[in-house]
């Protein structure tokens, strides 16, 4: 599990089992990463890791609460539905759809992720 935090709320997001959230999982032994995100599409928060990660990338749809890897550099925390060719990082496991746009907010948003063990 890793923690995001968003405008004082802490998402638990479980990590999918690939090379991808290790990496990420790995990247946060090293401490806390804070990241801007900028809103697209009205679906989406996204910001650049910047490095790239492996990718495992397949054809899906995403759901509210998917966190996702794209182009391998960007991490994007979905508040709507998607389809194209992404990594799965994991899911946003104690908060719903709702509840998810309303912390993420308007236009940009900062988060920290870090490890929640």
């Amino acid at each position: 599990m890793i923690k995001i935090e968003a405008n004082g709320t802490v998402l638990k997001v479980k990590l999918c089992e690939n090379s991808s959230a290790k990496a990420v999982k790995e990247l946060l032994k090293d401490g806390a990463l804070t990241l801007p995100l900028k809103d697209y599409a009205h679906m989406e928060k996204f910001g650049s890791f910047g490095r790239q990660l492996p990718v495992n990338d397949e054809y899906i749809t995403t759901e509210p609460g998917d966190v996702i890897l794209s182009e391998g550099h960007l991490l994007v925390i979905y508040y709507a539905s998607n389809t194209w060719n992404f990594t799965r990082l994991g899911k946003v496991q104690n908060v719903g759809a709702a509840d998810l746009k309303r912390v993420l907010g308007k236009g940009e948003v900062t988060v920290t992720l870090s490890l929640d063990e």
